[in-house]
């Protein structure tokens, strides 16, 4: 850290650190709407819950000597996507491309990059939805866009990718095969397992619209019934 500083004015780092603080306070805004409307107006939330991190300083050196990049506000700006970083966890994979269009689809928002790791997973495994995004951060003397990075996934891709990281930093990077070729298989189980709750939940929804119609069936039979009934009072 002590370089960056040194090559680069504090007071445009700080503002360039406040660019992505700002922009991820505007994603965490939008995605409280749709959160918020979803409970309210409709009867079933995708979200789960939404976290979001800033990349530390150590970790956007380490960028910067990977990417050989110049020390500069300009080069990190444009250069490393992926240092402001929303996660946003759903229950069933049909809600992560329902969510993913709700936020693309909103005007101010500009698509950069898509990656489907969901469609085409890695081949350890990992599956998630990877956004890379522009936000329009409105400071007092300009607007910036500022990248942001969405990962949209499951409750069990976010579970197996929590369990791979830690297990890859244990390791330092260097993870027997043996425990890569176990992480492969659960990775299956876990896409086996995310295709079977969605069945579930699709049974689920179907039963449910039957008991209402069923509900609105016996209701109009009841109110024939009734008003039968009225006419054979009257006429009697």
């Amino acid at each position: 850290m002590l370089n960056l500083i040194n090559n680069l004015e504090r007071k445009d780092i700080t503002k360039m650190l406040l660019g992505y603080k700002f922009a991820l306070e505007e994603m965490n805004t939008k995605i409280s709407i749709l959160f918020e409307e979803y409970r309210v107006v409709h009867e079933y939330n995708p979200i789960e819950h939404v976290s979001t991190r800033i990349k530390s300083p150590k970790s956007i050196m380490r960028k910067i000597e990977h990417k050989g990049l110049a020390w500069s506000i300009h080069e990190i700006e444009n250069n490393i996507r992926d240092i402001a970083g929303v996660r946003i966890v759903c229950s069933f994979e049909e809600d992560i491309y329902r969510v993913a269009e709700l936020l693309t689809k909103q005007r101010d928002i500009q698509v950069i990059e898509v990656k489907d790791y969901i469609k085409n997973p890695k081949r350890n495994g990992y599956r998630s939805y990877h956004l890379i995004v522009k936000v329009p951060v409105f400071l007092t003397d300009s607007v910036r866009d500022v990248f942001v990075e969405i990962q949209i996934r499951t409750i069990a891709m976010d579970f197996w990718a929590s369990l791979e990281h830690k297990i890859y930093y244990k390791y330092n990077r260097e993870v027997p095969a043996e425990i890569k070729n176990g992480l492969k298989e659960a990775a299956e189980k876990v896409a086996a397992l995310d295709y079977q709750m969605a069945l579930l939940n699709k049974e689920v929804n179907l039963l449910k619209e039957l008991h209402i119609e069923e509900n609105s069936q016996e209701k109009d039979i009841r109110k024939y019934i009734r008003q039968f009934m009225n006419i054979e009072r009257s006429e009697g």
